[in-house]
């Protein structure tokens, strides 16, 4: 989707880029797919805060997404492309040909009016959700399970995708978006193609203000607290403040912080990029 640049006439487009909303369609939602969504402000049932930096943000309703593609051999036509709130990536409603609307991630380049379909008699094309076992070697693939039945877990954010490299027994060989090269099981679903909204990383807010609407509050620098306050905090002047870590004390650069005896980890073959 092409970005668009605006006219400085405040200090706050001066810099900004946003997307242009081409591919969106409509900005009705389906009403039997939404719900409402309350906010915590990042506090726990106690009233205290756990999450630091979130709170306010405009109302949202959260849209109910299929990420299991459990309706099989049922063709589907695309309805509509729309933006959701609760994710980077569009969503697309399915109109399936029993009558049943779902909502799924929209794959990019995915237009009104064409047909997806899920399960094993379906073709290996933009937007069909197939087992891992029936997808063509080299294929791009998004909405990636790890558990049979569970849903897709992995790459279901703006632009990204999997490669589908091999299989080897029970397993496919799945490069993630990380760089991470992984075995997943063939029982497992994917969708084909990549995510829509490639450009969401190159957006610029512009303004502050536009960072509070997405409901995240101001991050205060550990080096700008107090000792008492922060690891990295206190010293004369503006210090450097140590080696970068949390307000907890973990590390921030080269700690390692997954589990040695984690059972997923016999399932990596080559972890991702440092």
């Amino acid at each position: 989707m092409p970005l668009k640049k605006y006219n400085p006439v405040t200090p706050g487009t001066r810099f900004r880029l946003g997307n242009d909303y081409s591919a969106v369609t409509t900005d009705r939602p389906e009403k039997s797919l939404t719900k409402g969504k309350s906010k915590s402000g990042g506090r726990n049932h106690d009233g205290k805060m756990t999450m630091r930096h979130i709170g306010g943000g405009h109302k949202k309703k959260y849209r109910v997404v299929d990420f299991k593609r459990d309706k099989e051999g049922i063709p589907g036509t695309i309805k509509t492309i729309e933006y959701d709130p609760n994710r980077s990536a569009y969503i697309a409603l399915v109109a399936y040909a029993d009558g049943e609307k779902r909502y799924i991630i929209a794959p990019d380049k995915i237009k009104v009016g064409d047909t997806v379909m899920s399960g094993k008699k379906a073709n290996p094309d933009v937007g069909n959700a197939l087992y891992l076992s029936n997808i063509p070697l080299g294929s791009s693939i998004h909405a990636i399970e790890l558990t049979p039945g569970r849903g897709a877990s992995l790459a279901r954010s703006a632009g990204t995708y999997g490669v589908m490299m091999g299989r080897e027994g029970k397993y496919a060989i799945v490069k993630l978006p990380s760089g991470e090269v992984r075995k997943v099981l063939l029982t497992c679903k994917a969708t084909i193609g990549t995510t829509s909204n490639p450009d969401h990383g190159l957006t610029v807010l512009g303004k502050a203000g536009r960072k509070r609407w997405l409901g995240r509050r101001p991050r205060t620098r550990g080096v700008a607290m107090n000792p008492v306050d922060h690891p990295m905090g206190g010293g004369e002047g503006r210090a450097s403040g140590g080696h970068p870590r949390s307000r907890t004390g973990v590390m921030a650069k080269g700690q390692k912080t997954r589990k040695a005896n984690k059972p997923s980890s016999k399932l990596i073959i080559s972890k991702r990029k440092k």
